[in-house]
C-alpha cells in the first residue's frame, strides 16, 4: 500500500513542478514585450499581466501544495496568456 502513496506523491510533485514551470515561463515571457505591444494587440496591459503571473508564481512557491484551487486558477491564467496573448504579441513584434 505504501508504494501507491509514494507513486501518488511523486505524480503530484511532478504535476506541481510542471505547473510552476508553466507559470515561470509565462511570467518571464510577459516581461519581454513592451507595453506598446500589449496595447497594439488590444490585450490587457503589461503591468496587469506581469502582476497576475508574478503573483501566481509567488503563490505557488509560498503556498506549495496547500494552494490547490489558487494554484490552479493562476495556472489557467498562465495558459490563457500563453495561448492567447503571447501569440498576438509575437505576431506584432519581431525578434532579433
Amino acid at each position: 500500500m505504501s508504494n501507491v502513496f509514494a507513486l501518488e506523491w511523486g505524480l503530484m510533485s511532478l504535476l506541481a513542478l510542471l505547473m510552476l514551470a508553466v507559470k515561470v515561463f509565462a511570467f518571464i515571457s510577459s516581461l519581454t514585450y513592451s507595453n506598446e505591444a500589449y496595447d497594439a494587440a488590444n490585450k490587457l496591459n503589461k503591468p496587469a499581466w506581469t502582476i497576475i503571473l508574478g503573483i501566481g508564481v509567488a503563490a505557488q512557491l509560498v503556498l506549495g501544495g496547500l494552494g490547490g484551487i489558487i494554484s490552479l486558477a493562476f495556472t489557467i491564467a498562465a495558459l490563457v496568456y500563453l495561448a492567447d496573448v503571447r501569440p498576438a504579441l509575437r505576431s506584432l513584434t519581431r525578434r532579433r
